[in-house]
């Protein structure tokens, strides 16, 4: 598992395991999305005796960052995976990969042809009509 990178929030306590309500809470999801995280993520909490998921605070962050992936930044599950895993562009909601380099180029082609295109429709202005 890679670094989340996500920092706590304040009011996390200070405490060595969370049940689930209190993460969902700490979150500000249901408990059924933390379970339906947990499998899409491969994440295995620990459990109690009486078979009660324990989380640490490493998972409460886990848990935030993909919160942020899911719903802030409009990732897909499988490129919020990605970004966790560190591997790849990510997927965005319509699942397009991104690549910020290859956008520049594009962009900086389309300024150059704009450039072209108006140098070409000055010149054509300057001629005669048959």
């Amino acid at each position: 598992m890679s670094d989340v990178g996500t920092e706590l929030p304040e009011q996390v306590p200070d405490k060595l395991y969370f049940r689930i309500g209190e993460v969902g809470d700490l979150v500000g999801v249901e408990p059924h999305v933390l379970r339906y995280w947990e499998g899409e993520f491969r994440m295995r909490p620990h459990r109690s005796s009486s078979g009660q998921r324990l989380y640490r605070k490493k998972d409460i962050a886990r848990f935030l960052k993909i919160k942020k992936l899911l719903h802030t930044e409009g990732f897909t599950i499988a490129g919020a995976r990605k970004a966790l895993s560190g591997g790849g562009a990510p997927s965005t909601k319509n699942g397009a990969q991104v690549d910020t380099d290859k956008l520049r180029e594009a962009a900086d082609r389309i300024t150059g042809l704009r450039a072209n295109l108006s140098h070409l429709r000055e010149s054509v202005r300057g001629l005669e009509p048959l």
